[in-house]
């Protein structure tokens, strides 16, 4: 498996942008949202089960589509230099479901697997989510979205305790992953939203 997402080289738009300023990296350890709610975004662990991650995913998709469907000016809008634009969340919200899936896969196919590290902040470059068609990339978040949900939704019901690790040695099992993990989309539209 890669170390992060595959390329969306059909997502290039017939626009050049210059290259944003890369934000600050986010070193936070976000595993405390499985016990504590977000008091940015409201997401809450303890409201839901990780069998539902499959629904929320379809509903977070719809919300996205919503997002892109807006003003360009407003979509590609970063509200400062260190702060990603909505067009910019919604392509890493797609990447991250791609990188999920595989992770996803590693824990249902493999014993104990520690997951590769990704640099979303050198992806956003790389991949110059600045540049990239709205309508395009709401199509692929979709389509990511679509194909995560439907692997949460085949884990048998012995599955759903075997465990991953972080490449800090967090550990994770596919039912706290599941939780984890959609707190990232969700918290990004309210993100995304409050621009």
């Amino acid at each position: 498996m890669s170390g992060g997402p595959q390329a969306w080289p059909a997502t290039m738009a017939p626009i050049s942008a210059p290259d944003p300023v890369p934000p600050s990296p986010d070193e936070k350890d976000w595993t405390w949202v499985l016990t504590t709610p977000c008091p940015e975004c409201g997401f809450n662990a303890a409201e839901f089960e990780a069998t539902d991650v499959a629904d929320l995913l379809h509903q977070n998709s719809a919300d996205w589509e919503q997002i892109l469907r807006g003003d360009d000016a407003v979509v590609r809008r970063r509200p400062s230099p260190a702060t990603w634009s909505p067009l910019g969340y919604a392509c890493h919200v797609r990447d991250v479901h791609v990188l999920y899936l595989e992770r996803l896969e590693l824990m249902l196919n493999e014993d104990g697997p520690q997951y590769p590290n990704w640099d979303q902040d050198e992806t956003a470059l790389a991949e110059r989510y600045h540049e990239v068609d709205p309508t395009t990339v709401a199509v692929e978040l979709r389509a990511a979205a679509d194909a995560l949900a439907d692997r949460f939704r085949t884990a048998a019901d012995g599955e759903w305790e075997q465990t991953g690790y972080r490449n800090d040695g967090a550990e994770f099992t596919v039912t706290t992953f599941a939780k984890y993990f959609i707190h990232d989309p969700i918290h990004h539209v309210h993100d995304a939203r409050i621009g």
